[in-house]
């Protein structure tokens, strides 16, 4: 297992989009539009690779000089409960704090709630929708 950055455009970031749209958008009936992938090409875009096959998926979008957004973590269903989604929270939290960031913020899934809370991720404000599921923003501040 090996967690890395990509670039936006290559085959590995092609497999990455699979990966998100299989496994948060589809089960929801959406897709992702063409101005929303062409958004993502100033992200930190990592994935957890076991020889060429994709385990998982996470994204940082810079918000402002203090703090960056995780977004669209995506471990297939059928691998929760093996580490992946763990490790990439590791990698995605020291790319942030090596880039100078101090805080971490994310809109959760509140089915997903629970897995961020136990790496000291805490809710901030009310709950909302977004892709038609409830959610609430969750904050880390890195040390």
């Amino acid at each position: 297992m090996a967690l890395k950055q990509i670039d936006h455009g290559t085959n590995e970031y092609l497999q990455m989009v699979q990966l998100r749209d299989m496994e948060l958008r589809r089960p929801l009936g959406l897709t992702f539009s063409h101005d929303e992938l062409i958004k993502e090409v100033n992200d930190i875009l990592i994935v957890c690779m076991d020889d060429d096959e994709m385990l998982g998926c996470a994204i940082l979008t810079h918000i402002d000089i203090d703090t960056v957004r995780l977004r669209q973590m995506a471990v297939p269903l059928k691998l929760h409960g093996k580490g992946i989604g763990a490790s990439i929270i590791g990698f995605a939290e020291n790319i942030a704090r090596d880039k100078g960031y101090r805080c971490i913020t994310m809109h959760a899934r509140d089915s997903a709630i629970g897995f961020y809370e136990k790496f000291g991720y805490r809710i901030v404000g009310e709950q909302f929708y977004e892709v038609t599921l409830p959610h609430h923003v969750m904050e880390k501040k890195l040390m």
